[in-house]
């Protein structure tokens, strides 16, 4: 299987980028941030985004996706990482919908995915309890309440959770509070009582947010899956995230290696531009490697999501730890390799070292996804 992009695939990817670099440049981002503004995000280009069919391009035709696949998302996101794109593109279309698509009744599917492809909500995904990556070490217990049932918890870094117009939310009905098993997952009004919103200022300016649940009651009908599959259902969702957020970080990556190297050829020292030096051309060289490295490991999960080929959580989890350190390598070199100037605020590279801390962690980062291949593997 060649690891390329067909014809139509790089159509996709010409139109998405010159879309994203008028649209939602770097500076835009930077506006954004500078002006405190409330949503972090452009609802307006959100909704335009969805309208051409991007935000639902991995959800079926019949729900009002584009009924493309997860290698066309993938195109989308690693276009928004060139620019540093704010959108809620994570926590909708990737864990949203996910969740939605894998453990939601037909009925909950045809009225809520199509909201999800036009962009009429916002959605979030709350689950993590602690500092550090753990999806199963989960506090929040869901007590049956009459003929519903009754949350009480909290959550941190919910991405785009202040702005949701729907969370899903992981409670455990059962078992201790580090036990896989116990866990489900629950629909919950944001605006409904005993739930707590503050917004997370980010270091990267991404959205995400603190939420907590104080007794907040939810319908029997909220309950995501099935009793015993909620588990599974959070290993799924967040294979699929930890793929997407790759191929973004991948864009990411490539748009702080195309900058240092031509910064490289600009940059004049002693007569000559640095990039002449060979310190400087080794370290380019070894970069330009790693990069390429993760555009064949981003192409091939994206397909395996698209094939339901058997490993997926290897696949996941080896995608995930080569693309968190690639883009933390990167940015720190892009930086380095700008040298003072690399440090300002006016330069957009910190910018690009920024994201990468955080996406590095997100979703775990290299260490715990190494870790977990090597569990899964028989370690």
């Amino acid at each position: 299987m060649s690891l390329i992009l067909s014809e139509e695939q790089e159509f996709l990817r010409d139109t998405v980028r010159e879309f994203v670099q008028e649209n939602a440049p770097v500076t835009a981002l930077r506006a954004l941030r500078d002006s405190q503004d409330p949503d972090g995000f452009s609802r307006e280009l959100w909704k335009e985004m969805a309208e051409l069919g991007w935000v639902g391009a991995a959800l079926p035709e019949d729900l009002g996706g584009a009924g493309l696949g997860f290698a066309e998302l993938g195109i989308v996101l690693e276009e928004c990482g060139r620019t540093l794109a704010a959108s809620p593109y994570l926590s909708t279309a990737v864990l949203g919908a996910s969740a939605l698509e894998l453990a939601g009744t037909d009925a909950q599917k045809k009225e809520l995915i199509p909201e999800i492809c036009s962009g009429e909500r916002v959605w979030a995904l709350a689950f993590q309890e602690g500092g550090q990556f753990a999806p199963f070490e989960c506090a929040t217990v869901a007590e049956s309440a009459g003929d519903g049932f009754r949350l009480s918890g909290e959550k941190l870094f919910v991405l785009d959770g202040h702005v949701a117009d729907t969370l899903i939310v992981t409670a455990r009905s059962a078992g201790g509070s580090s036990d896989r098993e116990g866990i489900r997952l629950f629909l919950v009004d944001p605006k409904a009582a005993g739930v707590e919103i503050t917004r997370t200022l980010m270091v990267d300016s991404r959205n995400a947010a603190r939420i907590r649940f104080d007794a907040v009651e939810v319908d029997r009908s909220a309950a995501l899956g099935q009793v015993g599959t909620g588990a599974a259902t959070l290993d799924a969702v967040l294979d699929r995230a930890a793929i997407c957020l790759s191929a973004e970080m991948l864009g990411s990556t490539q748009e702080v290696f195309e900058r240092t190297l031509q910064y490289l050829k600009d940059r004049q020292q002693f007569g000559k531009p640095i990039g002449s030096f060979q310190a400087l051309k080794h370290r380019a060289a070894n970069l330009f490697c790693e990069v390429e490295l993760s555009k064949s490991i981003v192409l091939d999960a994206l397909r395996a999501l698209d094939e339901g080929r058997p490993g997926l959580s290897l696949i996941a989890s080896s995608c995930k730890a080569r693309c968190s350190d690639t883009f933390v390598l990167a940015a720190n070199e892009g930086v380095q390799m700008f040298g003072g100037i690399g440090m300002t605020d006016e330069e957009e590279v910190g910018l690009f070292l920024k994201r990468a801390k955080v996406a590095a962690h997100c979703f775990g980062d290299g260490a715990y996804h190494r870790n977990r291949f090597a569990a899964l593997s028989g370690y």
